[in-house]
């Protein structure tokens, strides 16, 4: 064990000289980038729409089975980036240990998903701001937070942990106190009691639509815990990844899903799936969130202030996170030849300054298509995100499975890992199906009308022939064949 330490700390001081990034990253830092990367809009605000359509015990069930897939995502991300802890891992690890076609459509699908979430909260800035401006034009909110994320970005890779932590502190803070009234509500303790858990009974309820209605919102919960897997691009500028990734790894999970589960527990039962109230979806109607609708209920008049408070913070937040994810995806491709030299530069202060510039465009540019024509452009480039997330976490679980076989074929020890994911090869195989469920099921409900809805299907998954054509296409100009499990590398660099 002390020879195997004593080879991990060696490789870890030639990573320090090899790795042109900084590592400034601590383990409040990772915890945080992934709490606040997948607590936001998803939870604040369309936790109301999952508990319509499917009832509270429906929704709860949804939630609890995409937990359990990040679960597993998260697990097999912790133990290929404690061992190789490269910045913007996703695409390198789908290079070396599936197929370098896989890495280069990974890695582009995942860079262009983010650049195109800048332009989505620079959008629903702007919306937010007109609750207390309504008279300024939202252009001018959405140009002052894309030089406040971009400034937070360019300083350093400190600022953006520090400015990431706290913002994810103050959404931690609003769901542990929205819990905490909710459960005093629940028992009778508060004002605003409902009959503590007969909502759970009413009407169709626990399970509203039964098996399918849990399987349309289960895209939803899907989108909502997208994010987490920050922590596994943040893992190259970590001050010390071996023993960071896996502290972070353990307690953001649980963290999240005791969030997120207690969260939809509450409002399921202080809030009827019947209320017309949760249908609503749009972050500009913070006045029907259900964590307002259940604060109100709790006599907090300033509720709707509060929480559109906390959905502004939310969404800065994952501007901030996407920017940031953006521009180390770019210049890891760039590092790796898969996209423009130029993006390689990397400035004194260990930023990829020139990956940082042109995701900063591409995400102002998405964003300007909201504002001409009659934004179809723009909704078809959300659509195309939409997807983009879940194909992510598919190349993770892949490239995982292999980085395993590829691992033990090698005859390598298990103990020289630093993190050891549980449950393999099970948890792997389930998180890709449960990936594939939600990549083919998006919407599903457009293939069982009266009839067929090409355009609705279209929009839906257009997200899905970009990346087959990104993987194809590289597989074929370069020839590309799957990595040999005896090849594979477990090089600690770049």
């Amino acid at each position: 064990m002390e020879n195997t330490a004593r080879k991990i700390d060696t490789t870890i001081e030639q990573n320090k000289v090899q790795e042109p990034l900084e590592r400034k990253l601590k383990t409040r830092h990772l915890s945080m980038i992934a709490i606040g990367g997948t607590i936001g809009t998803g939870l604040f605000l369309a936790s109301g729409a999952t508990i319509s359509d499917a009832g509270p015990g429906g929704a709860l069930a949804a939630y609890l089975i995409a937990g359990i897939m990040v679960y597993f995502i998260m697990t097999s991300l912790g133990e290929m980036s404690a061992f190789i802890p490269i910045t913007g891992s996703f695409s390198t690890y789908s290079d070396r240990f599936v197929d370098p076609a896989l890495g280069f459509a990974i890695g582009w699908n995942y860079w262009y998903n983010n650049a195109i979430i800048v332009a989505l909260e620079l959008s629903a800035s702007s919306l937010i701001m007109k609750y207390w401006f309504p008279h300024v034009p939202g252009i001018v909110w959405s140009a002052a937070f894309l030089v406040l994320i971009f400034g937070l970005n360019i300083l350093s890779v400190k600022g953006y942990g520090e400015s990431e932590f706290w913002f994810a502190l103050i959404k931690v803070a609003t769901i542990i106190i929205f819990i905490i009234l909710g459960l005093l509500m629940i028992f009778g303790i508060m004002k605003g009691h409902t009959g503590g858990f007969e909502n759970f009974t009413k009407g169709e309820a626990p399970f509203k639509g039964g098996f399918l209605s849990i399987l349309s919102v289960f895209m939803i919960v899907g989108f909502s815990f997208q994010g987490t897997e920050l922590v596994g691009v943040a893992a190259g500028e970590s001050e010390n990844p071996e023993k960071n990734m896996p502290k972070a790894i353990k307690q953001i999970f649980w963290r999240i899903l005791l969030f997120y589960v207690l969260a939809i527990f509450i409002i399921g039962c202080l809030v009827s799936y019947k209320d017309p109230l949760l249908l609503s979806t749009d972050v500009k109607d913070v006045a029907v969130s259900p964590f307002t609708l259940v604060f109100k209920n709790a006599g907090l008049a300033f509720a709707a202030a509060l929480m559109n408070t906390v959905i502004l913070t939310a969404v800065l937040s994952a501007g901030n996170s996407a920017l940031y994810a953006a521009s180390r995806v770019l210049w890891v491709l760039a590092k790796e030849g898969k996209a423009p030299a130029f993006l390689k530069q990397v400035s004194k202060r260990g930023l990829p300054t020139n990956a940082l510039f042109v995701s900063t465009l591409i995400g102002m540019l998405c964003f300007l298509t909201s504002l001409f024509g009659d934004g179809t452009v723009y909704g078809w480039l959300l659509n195309a995100s939409g997807l983009a997330g879940f194909l992510s976490w598919l190349g993770i679980s892949i490239s995982h499975y292999r980085f395993r076989k590829a691992y033990i074929a090698q005859g390598r020890s298990l103990s020289e890992l630093p993190y050891v994911a549980k449950w393999f090869p099970f948890g792997p195989i389930l998180a890709t199906v449960l990936c594939l469920v939600a990549v083919f099921g998006q919407n599903f409900g457009a293939f069982f009308g009266p009839k067929i809805d090409w355009y609705g299907a279209l929009v839906s998954y257009i997200g899905l022939p970009l990346f087959l054509l990104a993987y194809v296409g590289y597989k074929v100009v370069k020839k590309t064949k799957l990595v040999p499990l005896h090849e594979a590398d477990f090089s600690r660099h770049e």
